[in-house]
């Protein structure tokens, strides 16, 4: 029924070959269009990216394998030459080795990019980022070690010696760098949610303050839990590698030593450091004025403070620099304002407008989450050349100072002008040799003195 074609082959057998094929073909396509689609709509219902980041690493090499290993058994169904059949059967399970490889690399690679792309979003803190960049950069080169023994060996190329060190020490070794990776991701995430929840809330302090202080105190534990967990690592891969550790540790604390005499401005800089933090004097998040340096507290850790003051501009000061540090927005922060009025007005109309004013802005829904007391006139602060100056109190939540008093200059002008009340600007009067008339000096006179004045 089946005709022999030439070189041994019947139809039947290269009918059966590429049915088996076609098969696989089709079980490439439904997984292709149909599970991942099916995922796609699932992961879609998630909040996290992790199943689309799972899908887009595994997606073309599972879809390739199948296609290969149809392709694998379809060659096996077919009665070939034995050298013929060696070398496809070499070539073809070189191919699927590599595409294993690749896709196992691929995932670790795409969950590591995932939770690395998680922590910048959740302003992470500590060593994860830069670590899990290098974590991905060694499965690459680890990945591509692994290929090209796997097709030395197919190839018979002798890789015993590597190979045999590999399965005594190479395990090992991948075994603490992926522990040491999930402790360093754990302490990132275990420490601050045990901050949060065991530190004390103190009388006064407020939510947000409380949450200042857990970041900063999470940022400087969690970067000296991970440095212990990377140091531990270290020496056991080292170890496992059979290079002596105890030379290092004595070099290590000669070194220390010397450093310790050497650099004793950093001695100075982690000490300042500690108490800053212990003693929560500013956190991330604060206004301080440290060193003549203005700015908004960026990061903290033992040595350093990063502010950023209005101008964009970094400003990097070592904890050891710092003898009086100045926190415009630590539990509280006030609305002081000098407002001006002419000579000429009522004072108790003025204040009266003031206070008004104020307790609308308090009032107001936009602005009372910000207004902890309403600004209100305190007292005439100062008789000055032009005008008197009446000083305005007020109390807000830390940071929202400048934002309250710039609304507040701005409801005073329309409501001055409203009440025509007049807003002085600096101006002099000059008499030559008249007393002025509410003084006792003749109008005439004065009204001579103002002409020859303008004159």
């Amino acid at each position: 029924m089946f005709e022999q074609l030439s070189g041994g082959l019947t139809s039947r057998q290269i009918l059966v070959s590429l049915l088996v094929f076609g098969a696989f073909i089709g079980l490439a396509w439904l997984f292709r269009f149909f599970l991942v689609r099916l995922a796609g709509r699932l992961a879609q219902k998630t909040k996290t990216k992790l199943d689309d980041a799972i899908i887009s690493a595994l997606e073309k090499p599972v879809v390739v394998i199948i296609t290969l290993g149809g392709l694998y058994l379809s060659v096996l169904l077919v009665p070939l030459e034995v050298v013929l059949r060696s070398y496809l059967s070499k070539g073809l399970y070189i191919a699927l080795s590599l595409l294993g490889i690749y896709a196992v690399a691929a995932l670790v690679y795409a969950l590591a990019g995932w939770y690395r792309r998680e922590a910048i979003a959740a302003r992470e803190t500590g060593l994860s980022r830069p670590l899990l960049r290098l974590f991905q950069i060694a499965t690459i080169l680890i990945a591509a070690l692994l290929g090209v023994l796997v097709t030395l060996a197919n190839l018979g190329i002798e890789t015993a010696p590597v190979t045999g060190w590999m399965a005594e020490h190479g395990w090992r070794i991948a075994l603490i760098v992926v522990l040491s990776m999930a402790a360093i991701v754990a302490v990132s995430r275990f420490i601050p949610r045990l901050i949060a929840v065991t530190l004390a809330r103190r009388a006064g302090e407020s939510e947000e303050e409380v949450r200042k202080r857990a970041d900063t105190l999470s940022r400087v534990l969690a970067g000296a839990g991970q440095v212990v967990v990377l140091l531990i690592a270290v020496f056991m891969v080292l170890s496992e590698l059979e290079i002596p550790i105890a030379p290092i540790l004595a070099g290590a604390g000669i070194a220390g030593i010397a450093i310790g005499f050497g650099a004793q401005s950093l001695i100075k800089d982690l000490i300042a450091g500690l108490f800053i933090i212990l003693e929560n004097q500013y956190r991330v998040g604060d206004v301080v004025r440290i060193s003549d340096v203005s700015g908004l507290v960026e990061d903290i850790n033992l040595r350093r403070t990063i502010l950023r003051d209005l101008d964009g501009i970094v400003h990097v000061v070592p904890n050891g620099e710092i003898r009086v540090a100045s926190n415009f927005t630590k539990e509280w922060s006030r609305v002081n304002l000098n407002v001006r009025v002419a000579y000429g007005e009522d004072l108790d109309h003025v204040i009266s407008v003031i206070n008004r004013v104020g307790k609308e802005l308090a009032d107001d829904p936009v602005w009372a989450p910000a207004i902890l007391t309403p600004p209100q006139a305190l007292r005439v602060d100062n008789l000055g050349d032009s005008g008197i100056e009446i000083k305005i109190l007020g109390n807000t939540k830390p940071i929202r100072q400048w934002d309250v008093m710039g609304e507040l200059r701005r409801r005073l002008k329309k409501a001055f002008d409203e009440e025509g009340i007049e807003i002085p600007w600096p101006h002099t009067k000059v008499y030559f040799g008249n007393l002025p008339p509410y003084l006792g000096g003749d109008q005439g006179s004065a009204r001579k003195g103002h002409k020859k004045a303008a004159h």
